[in-house]
């Protein structure tokens, strides 16, 4: 439904911007140009995230540990063993990315691999797996795709309003005016919290799935614990890839004050006080 949503907000935009240059044509640009960046963005997104992370591929012999759980995590939950790649960066934090299950990487930080014990170790590892086995890098990539270019498509409007880019009466219209600003101000927004819930419920379904594999949903909630704690952002923190992160990469100190709670809609990540409170719900 979310996605839906997502493709409903597009046409509306590229119909908005079609009918204020008068061009038909402008609308079937605007569809086939967002399908083709997300198509496009889906099939490279392993190769960007790594480049963006600064994530290298280890072999056994470099991390025995971390290669076993994932090995092992692997043969449990009935999917191929991804890569394994390590961050140097002492934030404790770790991510899933690849087009498929075929195709997938299981990356995390040299701190969390420092911070964490072997049973918290699979509770994280089992969480990223799961976001691989639950197809999350498709819906994610879509999510973040079409918001973004909700963006760009609502910025094209505005400029063109401002700076008299259309020369026909139908652009002139009060009506329409009035609508195409309260679309260009609502849309972004819109398509950004629509984007950020996709991520949030992400999160929660693969602490669920997570905690599942490893039939010890403590030793999630206990990573989780450590790394809000810790509260370090990454050395390269980037909004476009921090949905993919366990945690927040721009530090996730788990408090929930008044400007918290209200700054919780913005974010890629549902605070971490709530999402231990349900893992250990689930252990009860």
């Amino acid at each position: 439904m979310l996605m839906v949503v997502f493709l409903v907000l597009v046409i509306v935009i590229g119909y908005m911007v079609s009918w204020y240059f008068a061009s038909p044509a402008i609308l079937y640009v605007a569809v086939a140009f967002a399908l083709l960046m997300n198509i496009t963005s889906y099939w490279f997104s392993d190769k960007i995230v790594l480049s963006m992370t600064g994530a290298r591929p280890i072999t056994r012999t470099e991390s025995p540990e971390l290669w076993n759980v994932v090995e092992n995590l692997s043969i449990t939950a009935g999917l191929p063993m991804p890569k394994v790649y390590i961050v140097a960066d002492s934030a404790p934090n770790a991510f899933a990315t690849g087009r498929d299950p075929e195709h997938a990487v299981v990356a995390v930080t040299s701190g969390l691999l420092e911070l964490l014990d072997t049973t918290e170790l699979e509770g994280v590892v089992a969480h990223e797996l799961s976001h691989i086995g639950n197809r999350d890098m498709l819906v994610m990539t879509v999510a973040v795709v079409l918001a973004g270019f909700i963006a760009i498509l609502a910025d094209m409007l505005m400029r063109s309003m401002l700076w008299g880019g259309n020369n026909n009466d139908r652009g002139k219209h009060p009506l329409f005016l009035v609508f195409a600003i309260v679309g260009i101000i609502l849309a972004p927004l819109a398509a950004q919290l629509i984007k950020l819930a996709v991520s949030r419920k992400r999160e929660y379904l693969a602490d669920a799935s997570g905690a599942l594999l490893t039939r010890y949903p403590e030793g999630l909630a206990s990573a989780l614990e450590k790394i809000s704690q810790a509260g370090r952002p990454m050395k390269r923190a980037s909004g476009a890839t921090a949905h993919l992160f366990i945690s927040d990469p721009y530090g996730d100190t788990g408090r929930r004050s008044v400007g918290q709670r209200i700054g919780a809609l913005f974010q890629t990540h549902p605070p971490a006080q709530e999402r231990i409170k349900v893992l250990r719900n689930m252990g009860r």
